[in-house]
């Protein structure tokens, strides 16, 4: 079976049963390679081409075109669709862009042509809930350009922002940004901790209802708590990052350090030790956090956080026992890991060390006799507490607790197991094995946007 015989299939049947292609609201392409800025242009027009026959689309799953600043078939196509949800801008390098680079400071690398292009890409996206801003190779996207792009978008609600140059992304472009539910800020080396408290105080931050800072190196807790403080809407917050946040010198301490009264779900993923954890066991045990429900810690030294959630027998999966993804994809700072694996494993030896000591010793005496001891094993956690210790992740089956643009770009192993199909459930076709066969593909695993947040 050539490459692409599904699609133009679908392509037929849909260009002659238009009925049918009004109702299609999501289109699911095969995963035709690990890394999709190497589609090559036959692919995306075939795509494209598709899109073009669905009028009420909503979002495109399995492929995420690279967008170089350059006119292309399925980039234009989906600027047409009306109905669209969701769309992933990944921007790569632009040659031109970066020649003009070497020679001159930003703003003005791109020219008015490309700016023009980006913005009118937006105009027809008036249903559009979820944007992601993704930069990869060197992909530039000054500021002007992005806030203006936001502001043609009225239903944003979840925003995604990763990989910007301070250049191109930084604390005014922060405060500068609409009102939105979701915010995911990911690697962004013009975001300050002073910058993230003066966003906490903006109207457009009032409406937040999830945030996420993920390799934002924040330096100081004020930043955290100021977030938390001013957020009133909050539901989920999420902290990954390998230097630990501190109280800054000379700066006046009260507990709760950091506190909120609406947050229900807390990532808290500091690396590297500290005083980090400390001070969030202290908030919690000090009521600062009244509706919290989940904690998620991969990086719970001594047991800190552990101690304070409702107590568990088992940490570790059954399946835990068969990983062999021990470092798989793992972030590692002087033998730390991010390994899921490594803090269940952790978790679970607490539970058991606290479980082979005795707590304390029941005697049943009779007529001035002792009849029975029994030993009561002690545990990890508090009794009564309403707040879940959770070690599992995102994606089932990912050794990292949280969802990256890794999995939403390009396979892994575990996203590609042994034993993709080759078309031998149709093996039995008299038309024979030119028939049915073709190129193996490996089992499709989706991963919804909004898990992002």
């Amino acid at each position: 079976m050539k490459s692409g015989v599904r699609l133009k299939l679908l392509r037929r049947t849909l260009r002659e049963r238009r009925v049918l292609a009004q109702y299609v609201r999501e289109l699911k392409t095969p995963r035709l390679q690990p890394s999709n800025d190497q589609i090559d242009e036959h692919t995306r027009n075939l795509i494209a081409s598709v899109v073009m026959c669905c009028p009420n689309l909503e979002r495109l799953v399995g492929i995420y075109p690279a967008y170089g600043h350059e006119f292309d078939r399925l980039t234009y196509a989906l600027s047409t669709r009306t109905k669209l949800k969701e769309h992933v801008w990944f921007v790569r390098e632009n040659q031109t862009i970066t020649q003009r680079s070497q020679k001159q400071l930003p703003p003005g690398l791109m020219d008015n042509a490309q700016v023009d292009d980006f913005l009118h890409m937006h105009d027809k996206w008036e249903s559009l809930t979820t944007l992601f801003l993704f930069s990869g190779r060197h992909g530039i996207l000054e500021r002007d350009t992005l806030i203006q792009a936001l502001y043609r978008l009225p239903s944003l609600q979840h925003l995604c922002i990763s990989n910007f140059d301070m250049d191109d992304f930084d604390d005014v472009t922060l405060q500068s940004l609409p009102p939105l539910q979701s915010l995911r800020l990911q690697e962004l080396e013009g975001i300050t901790f002073w910058g993230l408290s003066e966003f906490s105080r903006t109207k457009s931050a009032r409406a937040i209802q999830s945030i996420s800072l993920v390799h934002l190196d924040i330096t100081y807790l004020s930043a955290v708590s100021n977030l938390l403080l001013y957020l009133s809407e909050l539901k989920r917050f999420t902290l990954v990052q390998d230097s630990c946040p501190e109280v800054a010198t000379g700066e006046l301490i009260f507990q709760p350090i950091i506190a909120s009264q609406s947050l229900e779900y807390l990532h808290w993923d500091v690396m590297l030790p500290g005083t980090a954890n400390e001070n969030l066991a202290k908030s919690i045990l000090a009521g600062g956090f009244p509706t919290l429900r989940t904690l998620r810690a991969p990086f719970d030294y001594d047991g800190v956080l552990q101690m304070l959630c409702r107590p568990k027998a088992q940490a570790v999966f059954p399946s835990d026992k068969y990983n062999k993804f021990f470092h798989a994809d793992a972030c590692s700072s002087g033998g730390y890991t991010r390994a899921l694996l490594a803090a269940r494993k952790a978790a679970q030896q607490r539970i058991e060390d606290a479980r082979n000591s005795v707590l304390f010793k029941v005697v049943v005496e009779e007529d001035g006799r002792v009849q029975e001891i029994f030993d009561l094993c002690g545990y990890i956690g508090t009794i009564g507490s309403k707040i879940r210790y959770s070690l599992e992740p995102d994606v089932p089956g990912n050794d990292r607790a949280l969802v990256d643009f890794s999995d939403l770009f390009g396979g892994t192993e575990e996203m590609a197991p042994k034993g993709g199909c080759t078309g031998m459930w149709n093996a039995s076709h008299h038309a024979g094995k030119k028939w049915w066969h073709h190129a193996e593909r490996h089992r499709f695993r989706p991963v919804d946007l909004q898990k992002f947040f």
